[in-house]
């Protein structure tokens, strides 16, 4: 169906974009002209940013048992597209892509988990009990296999994954990806192994998800020396990533951070079974907490629409002919109490309320997660 979006202020776009109108044709597609017929969504002032991108997610529902259904992560939250961070490691991952990622309207493309058997019960089992836990050749001939929807290797380099084996999980991690030409992304926390020696295997485009954790041990807020090389890292290219979770994001480690000049390249939200009901909620309660601790607008709105979409290789422009990917949506006033992962609160005075999403011909209303069920 073919769609005409009026009344917006665009915002987030690789181009300085003064449109007051978009066509969408019946293919799904910008056009560059007017379309007779269309239906008119107007968007009543609001903000029209590339579509919403949440680079940590785990939504191999049924696969494992923390994962939930892409839906609750997906359009209804303003989010078109997303990656499932390691839910799948090699054994499990044609179940991932069968029943998940071909079945979303939702672009969705995912980490495999250098863990042969990925989260089936997180931390229970844990997928890095020993060198029997990782198939190098297999995890390299699934990568191989699924080229088009496969966009890192995942690794959780903590203490409680990975037990006595320390480093040498990461260290293989990393070289099955340089072997594959992708990006690592690790999961830092509890030591072993310890944060500098985790952060001193990375190169320019991995991604450091959880980086503002508030785990001792595992903390870039432990001593100036660790903040200093994380810093270096992300001004070299090293992507750090919010990663929020059930035990990952603490505000005290944002707000310093941020204010040290260590801004995050993307704003995740570690979305799971066990989190989806509180703290973390949704990308845009995520994205409103770091907005609290020093992001501005404009640098949240990159850090969860340009910057991931990069990442997973989607466009941020405007241009005729590209598909329709929006995502409508308000800076709301208000006055909410938020909560990091540490249980410390913080008040939200203002909130992204997504509204509505465009992806390809077709809009969808969206709305953040229900007040009903949140603290405070």
């Amino acid at each position: 169906m073919a769609l005409l979006l009026r009344n917006f202020r665009p915002v987030g776009f690789k181009e300085k974009a003064t449109l007051t109108e978009i066509a969408v044709d019946d293919e799904g597609r910008i056009a560059d002209r007017a379309i007779d017929n269309a239906e008119i969504i107007d968007c009543r002032g609001a903000w029209l940013s590339p579509g919403w991108a949440d680079l940590h997610v785990h939504v191999w529902h049924g696969g494992t048992d923390i994962s939930i259904r892409a839906d609750e992560a997906g359009l209804k939250r303003g989010v078109t597209a997303m990656a499932d961070a390691g839910s799948a490691g090699e054994a499990t991952f044609h179940g991932l892509r069968e029943y998940v990622i071909e079945r979303q309207r939702e672009t969705i493309k995912a980490f495999v988990n250098i863990g042969s058997i990925g989260l089936v019960a997180c931390n229970r089992v844990p997928e890095l009990i020993d060198e029997r836990s990782i198939d190098v050749d297999r995890t390299l001939d699934v990568i191989e296999r699924n080229r088009d929807v496969v966009c890192g290797v995942k690794v959780r380099a903590s203490g409680v994954i990975v037990g006595a084996w320390g480093i040498t999980s990461m260290r293989i991690a990393k070289r099955v990806a340089e072997i594959a030409g992708l990006p690592l992304m690790v999961h830092i926390g509890e030591p072993p192994p310890l944060l500098d020696e985790v952060l001193a295997l990375l190169s320019p485009g991995d991604v450091v998800t959880h980086c503002f954790n508030g785990k001792h041990g595992g903390s870039i807020a432990d001593t100036p020396a660790l903040f200093a090389q994380a810093k270096r890292l992300a001004e070299a290219g090293v992507r750090m990533d919010i990663g929020h979770g059930a035990a990952s994001y603490s505000f005290a480690v944002a707000e310093a951070a941020i204010r040290a000049g260590l801004k995050p390249f993307s704003i995740s939200t570690d979305l799971h079974g066990r989190n989806v009901g509180g703290p973390v909620f949704d990308l845009a309660t995520t994205a409103s907490k770091l907005l609290a601790a020093g992001l501005s607008f404009e640098e949240c709105v990159g850090c969860i629409a340009a910057n991931p979409r990069g990442f997973l290789g989607l466009s941020a422009e405007l241009a005729p002919g590209a598909r329709a990917d929006f995502t409508v949506f308000d800076l709301a006033d208000g006055d909410e109490e938020a909560r990091d992962s540490q249980g410390r609160t913080l008040r939200l005075n203002k909130t992204f309320e997504p509204r509505f999403t465009v992806l390809g011909g077709r809009g969808a209303p969206a709305s953040r997660a229900g007040s009903e069920n949140r603290d405070g």
